[in-house]
């Protein structure tokens, strides 16, 4: 077996692992309202959606062949080169997924994978290895940097216009029934949210993958993505979301905006119309980006709620920086396969990855967030006001 073959199955396996990482990460834009209002019981929300993860990552290609051929200029790059290009990019986009997922941060595991990528280009081959601007199809400013900031935006209009509609035309309902009837609502619209994850977000490692496959000389740019590598992804990712990665789910469901279930209702109905919208336009849209926005609308629509902007303004800086600092993690690592050719730097990269993944695991078990706590009320920082009155219980296993 050759250098070059090992390498590129270490790329399909880290690729997947970043697959998996995303689906838990993002679990919370699907579910953490309707968990929060009591919608859907927290693991059967986690468990539909995996379901309807794996279903929606068969519905499209557009965003794959976005990240396959549209955002770095790797033409006359072949072989080991690219694959080095690709797995050091990988490795910055799960790292940094892994980190913000510790400190229960929802930000882009898009804008990480991208940034991974971008940073090992640009080591490689300079800031021309990136296409920044294009056609309709390609460039990372208008496929990327533009729907990053306009999908948040967005997603708050149309979640704020919905929700004080909501609120208008049944302020004369009992409050009880309305309540429940929501909540069924929530069923549905979460379940949308889940498919529109699955359809946007998959894509992005199937068209890391099939880079990867062109780059070793098994396909061309001009094949279609075989099957194989499709159903890799869904699984993949639909693992990672039943996993639940319940550190986020409380901060969407808790800590930006307190949640009842119309405004959960409308949250999510904004979310999947705008993701679903981006996906069939070959935008590989931060679905986080999309959600967040859309609770943020909820609060600013219901009528005396309370948005906690602290938080708001944590998850600010990190969106804000995901970009730059997984593109610096992925320029280390395509500069230590730079000094160690061939195999051997690609090999001290998973080291490196494997280590820091362990530890950061480690570190998570120190405060448990799980089905039991995920609920609790706010009190200001990620750990459950009953994990401060029992350190004790610190040393259990964390989700």
């Amino acid at each position: 077996m050759s250098a070059e073959l090992i390498v590129l199955l270490i790329v399909i396996v880290t690729a997947l692992a970043f697959d998996f990482t995303n689906g838990f990460h993002d679990t919370a834009n699907a579910m953490a309202t309707s968990i929060a209002t009591g919608a859907l019981g927290p693991r059967t929300a986690v468990a539909m959606s995996g379901v309807l993860n794996l279903i929606g990552a068969f519905l499209s290609v557009e965003v794959a062949k976005t990240v396959s051929s549209g955002l770095l200029r790797i033409d006359n790059v072949h072989g080991m080169a690219l694959l080095q290009i690709v797995f050091a990019g990988l490795v910055g986009g799960i790292l940094w997924n892994l980190i913000t997922w510790l400190f229960g941060i929802p930000s882009s595991s898009t804008h990480a994978l991208f940034g991974g990528l971008i940073g090992s280009a640009m080591a490689a081959l300079g800031v021309s290895g990136v296409i920044w601007t294009g056609n309709e199809k390609t460039g990372l400013i208008n496929k990327v940097v533009v729907p990053a900031v306009l999908a948040p935006v967005v997603a708050a209009i149309v979640a704020g216009l919905g929700t004080y509609l909501v609120y208008r035309l049944t302020r004369a309902s009992d409050e009880a029934k309305t309540r429940k009837s929501f909540r069924i609502g929530q069923i549905g619209s979460a379940a949308l949210v889940s498919l529109a994850h699955g359809t946007n977000d998959a894509q992005k490692t199937m068209g890391v993958i099939f880079m990867a496959l062109v780059a070793h000389g098994v396909y061309t740019n001009n094949d279609d993505i075989p099957l194989w590598v499709k159903i890799c992804c869904a699984l993949a990712i639909a693992l990672g979301t039943y996993l639940g990665g319940w550190r986020i789910i409380r901060t969407l469901g808790k800590g930006l905006v307190e949640i009842d279930a119309p405004q959960g209702f409308a949250a999510e109905a904004s979310s999947a119309a705008i993701i679903l919208t981006s996906a069939q336009f070959g935008l590989p849209l931060s679905t986080t980006h999309a959600a967040t926005g859309s609770i943020l609308g909820t609060g600013l629509g219901k009528p005396g709620a309370e948005v906690r902007w602290g938080v708001l303004g944590r998850m600010g800086v990190a969106w804000i920086i995901t970009l730059p600092l997984a593109a610096v993690v992925g320029a280390v690592c395509w500069g230590i396969t730079d000094l160690v050719p061939g195999l051997g730097g690609v090999l001290i990269d998973l080291v490196i990855l494997i280590a820091a993944s362990a530890y950061i695991y480690l570190r998570s078990r120190r405060n448990k967030v799980d089905t039991s706590n995920v609920n609790e009320d706010w009190d200001g920082g990620l750990t459950p006001p009953s994990e401060v009155a029992a350190p004790a219980d610190k040393a259990t296993t964390a989700a």
